[in-house]
């Protein structure tokens, strides 16, 4: 959500950066704001005006009593039972301005960052950089799916009649293969500095209100019948939410944290679930990193978070690139995002593995999150970035360390957390 100072002052920076992102649908909504505004504020300054004039007439009431004046204190108190009997209505009116307003306000997209390419969609995003060099064996690499099966790895069949489709058991090795990857990812972040957490894995509404836009909400998002619960998409949902309506001292930032979690989504609007693969999934689980630091220094952490996540997958073998999302791609709330794509060498071409976006202070304005400085509170930055995602990461892992023979070469850096094993094969 942007400041509303700024469409009170300057409309048309707001309408201009809605034309970039191709959401001109939504220009509307500028002069809806502007509008209920200019009443809502008239409606306040009335309202105040009536406050002083029964403040003023309550101290007279008193002095007419001392004086023996009763009649005209009467009269006078007859008029600030108007006056509350008034105050009532226009007090209900303001509240139900301020709710629109907002309700609006959160529809309108975040400033994009100027070095954002224009584009309108996610076909229309620009590659960046590539690590590694994207092999392709003189072996035919099958479909993740099949080499999963083929290892014992995977069995679809049941997921499908204990939970429907987009569910998944994974089995023996290449189960204990996916939870490696995430104890790593979790040490590969500690070891860079970042606190570790495990939040809750449902939240509230305010706090989803706070973090997504309502499009998101609905396209991502379950909900707890009955409950003013949803499970969270992703765990940064969470983290963020800790801090929603408090002040952080200025010398703690940047607050540097790692969460695991469960991810759950309904995946409203995508490409759709996969029947016989994983790469696409109601279920997930997932290693996030989320930043909170001053404006200033937004932009820094968000290039070093997004290398972060290439030096995670060129540390298991794997070759990625980044991508640069455009503004038709950026989510409402983000100023800047680009996606970590890994190769597939059975596809010959790139995947996405991770995202990393800056959000500006959009998070920090719905949900109240403040640092507290010598000069008084300001709102905070908030960044986030996948470091991993599995089951998607492990296709990635296993189509980059597949042999002709169908087993699969265990990393390095993961044989500690298999036991030393080097090879997962039949």
């Amino acid at each position: 959500m942007i400041d509303i100072n700024v469409i009170r002052n300057n409309p048309d920076i707001v309408r201009e950066n809605i034309k970039k992102k191709f959401q001109d649908t939504k220009l509307e909504l500028v002069d809806e704001v502007i509008e209920l505004d200019i009443k809502n504020r008239k409606l306040k300054m009335e309202a105040d005006g009536l406050r002083q004039k029964r403040n003023e007439n309550s101290d007279k009431i008193g002095l007419l009593y001392r004086e023996g004046k009763q009649e005209d204190a009467e009269v006078l108190k007859e008029e600030v039972k108007e006056i509350n009997d008034k105050l009532i209505d226009m007090e209900k009116e303001e509240v139900e301005l301020s709710t629109k307003i907002k309700e609006i306000m959160y529809k309108i997209p975040n400033f994009i960052d100027d070095s954002v390419p224009l584009g309108k969609d996610d076909a229309e995003n620009v590659e960046i950089e590539k690590f590694g060099e994207p092999v392709v064996p003189d072996y035919e690499i099958p479909y993740h799916a099949d080499i999963i099966n083929n290892l014992s790895g995977l069995d679809k069949d049941s997921s499908g009649r204990t939970s429907g489709s987009g569910f998944y058991y994974l089995m023996g090795n290449i189960a204990r293969l996916h939870s490696a990857m995430l104890s790593y990812a979790r040490d590969f972040m500690i070891n860079n500095g970042f606190t570790y957490c495990i939040p809750p894995f449902m939240i509230r509404s305010d706090v989803v209100s706070g973090v997504m836009s309502f499009e998101e909400m609905n396209n991502m998002m379950y909900k707890i019948e009955g409950e003013d619960l949803f499970l969270i998409g992703t765990s940064e949902h969470s983290m963020i939410g800790k801090f929603k309506d408090q002040a952080i001292n200025e010398n703690e930032l940047p607050l540097m944290l790692t969460s695991y979690s469960p991810c759950f989504r309904k995946e409203v609007g995508a490409h759709g679930i996969e029947e016989r693969g994983i790469y696409r999934v109601h279920q997930f689980e997932k290693q996030e990193m989320v930043v909170i630091c001053k404006m200033e220094d937004a932009m820094d952490w968000y290039n070093k978070m997004w290398k972060f996540t290439v030096d995670f997958f060129r540390s298991l073998d794997v070759p990625v690139r980044t991508l640069e999302c455009c503004s038709g791609d950026l989510a409402d709330l983000k100023v800047k995002s680009c996606d970590i794509e890994a190769w597939s060498p059975r596809q010959q071409k790139y995947f996405e593995v991770g995202s990393c976006s800056t959000l500006g202070d959009a998070q920090a304005r719905r949900l109240n999150i403040k640092a507290k400085g010598e000069g008084g509170n300001y709102l905070v930055a908030t960044l986030n970035n996948t470091v991993l995602a599995s089951p998607r990461g492990l296709i990635a892992l296993i189509e980059n360390n597949y042999n002709e023979d169908g087993s699969i070469n265990v990393p390095e850096v993961l044989r500690p957390y298999m036991g030393g094993l080097e090879i997962i094969k039949q």
